[in-house]
């Protein structure tokens, strides 16, 4: 089930996404149910469907705070020059960074250039959305926890966190969590193709499979520390291919089973 969250006329719903985009020359396209009430509880659809391209799609959720996981992926670890394994040969433990609620954007939410930088970068990422309040999850438990899966877009400034000690500012600047377009209930995450493309062009191409913690793994290290709300997303880490994004450019994420996520990349006004 793909679960949007989308504004018409002012006003914002959720509702159940019937139909796949490829459908729109033949049939019109894709509908949205609206549901009454909200995904993270018991709802009941309520038969008034609405054309999804009368639509302004928003991000799927509103965290309270995103979690993210760097160096998931050996070989985008390798191209920055991170080691994913000490000196005895043991994994590193995941590294966990905060991205704030005022970074998340929605698709076709433009990606505004920050002034503090001149070397922002893409990172497309599977992202994780937990449907209930949890703490200390046992791994046999984590699918009980889970809503579902969207695609993310870690935008980075590159430049500022090789200089900052902190990578609060380098990845939690506003616009920098691009998610959507939806939220997709029913998907096994172990070997998903992820893929970014920007003006068309592939950058980056790779697999949850190759992931060296899975959303598993991940989720029982994080609750171990800190208790996940509903609504709450963990990205999972990048694959390698993350490179440079220019004023102009529309960047594409696109995960097999959920669908893409694009945006463009502006100036500040």
């Amino acid at each position: 089930m793909r679960i949007a969250r989308f504004s018409i006329d002012g006003n914002v719903a959720f509702g159940v996404v019937e139909g796949e985009p490829s459908d729109s020359k033949s049939s019109g396209g894709p509908v949205l149910d609206i549901i009454k009430g909200h995904p993270f509880a018991d709802f009941e659809r309520s038969g008034r469907k609405i054309p999804l391209r009368e639509v302004r799609l928003l991000p799927p959720v509103l965290p309270n705070k995103v979690v993210a996981i760097g160096r998931n992926y050996a070989e985008h670890a390798a191209e920055l020059g991170n080691a994913v394994v000490d000196d005895e040969g043991r994994p590193v433990p995941p590294v966990a960074f905060f991205k704030p609620s005022t970074s998340v954007i929605g698709p076709g939410d433009p990606i505004v250039y920050p002034g503090f930088s001149s070397e922002v970068h893409h990172e497309a990422e599977l992202a994780v959305v937990i449907g209930r309040m949890c703490r200390e999850v046992p791994h046999e438990r984590v699918p009980d926890v889970i809503l579902g899966y969207t695609c993310a877009n870690d935008v980075t400034a590159r430049d500022v966190q090789r200089t900052e000690k902190q990578w609060a500012r380098a990845k939690g600047f506003d616009g920098s969590c691009p998610l959507g377009p939806w939220v997709e209930t029913e998907l096994d995450p172990g070997d998903l193709g992820v893929m970014c493309t920007v003006n068309g062009e592939q950058r980056q191409l790779g697999r949850t499979g190759e992931m060296i913690r899975s959303v598993a793994d991940l989720i029982v290290h994080l609750t171990e520390a800190m208790t996940l709300l509903p609504g709450d997303v963990v990205l999972t880490g990048t694959p390698a291919g993350v490179g440079p994004l220019n004023v102009g450019d529309e960047v594409a994420v696109t995960i097999e089973g959920i669908g893409t996520l694009t945006n463009k990349v502006i100036k500040r006004g």
